[in-house]
């Protein structure tokens, strides 16, 4: 798929109205994902560059990645701003410009939900990783309850990614991570939802994952 293809107007620039005005919550959870990263580190779906300034002073560069032309441009102006070194370059996740083994850590963040094929873009991110390479994800998930879990897979069946540029609210993101050749060292569950309307994604998981 051609980076050219990744093109959704509408729901880029709702996402960076989104961005400037995002909770504390979030914000302190950025925090918390990236804490004690150190050397190059990867983050794909970069969007409009919301993590850059949360990365903490001993990561030596960021390459991330962000095929979305709007949001690429936003991510950019972002990385300008930001106190470590971020180059933010067009791709997908599914096929990553960089060698194999290149980089100390990843970061998927609020984007595992979007990718057309979550488990090739796990892969990616693994080739990447130097063996031992950690991979730090934030991302919305499955819930754990039933009535909920329901109503997921329900909006995804129909209008919701339709709607929120490509966006996936059932999708089991950690066994995912676990399938694709990751350990999982660390996870934790918390509900974030800032808007009632947006309840399908309130179900949020934060951890740490190690390059078997």
């Amino acid at each position: 798929m051609p980076c050219s293809a990744v093109h959704h107007p509408v729901f880029a620039r709702l996402w960076s109205i989104m961005s400037r005005h995002e909770p504390a919550d979030i914000r302190h959870h950025r925090d918390e994902l990236l804490a004690g990263l150190s050397g190059r580190v990867i983050e794909i779906g970069a969007g409009t560059g919301s993590n850059f300034a949360h990365y903490p002073p001993t990561v030596d560069e960021v390459v991330a990645i962000e095929p979305e032309p709007y949001l690429r441009k936003q991510a950019q102006a972002a990385a300008a701003r930001a106190e470590v070194r971020i180059d933010v370059l067009d791709g997908v996740a599914e096929r990553l410009p960089a060698d194999d083994s290149s980089f100390d850590a990843a970061v998927a963040c609020l984007v595992l939900c979007t990718v057309p094929d979550q488990a090739g873009a796990l892969a990616e991110l693994r080739r990447v990783l130097r063996p031992g390479g950690e991979l730090r994800f934030y991302e919305h998930v499955l819930s754990d309850r039933r009535a909920l879990a329901f109503g997921q897979r329900t909006v995804d069946r129909t209008f919701w990614p339709h709607v929120f540029g490509g966006c996936h609210t059932a999708r089991d993101t950690s066994t995912a991570i676990v399938n694709a050749g990751f350990e999982l060292e660390d996870q934790r569950r918390m509900w974030v939802n800032p808007v009632p309307i947006a309840f399908p994604v309130g179900s949020h998981a934060i951890g740490r994952a190690r390059r078997r």
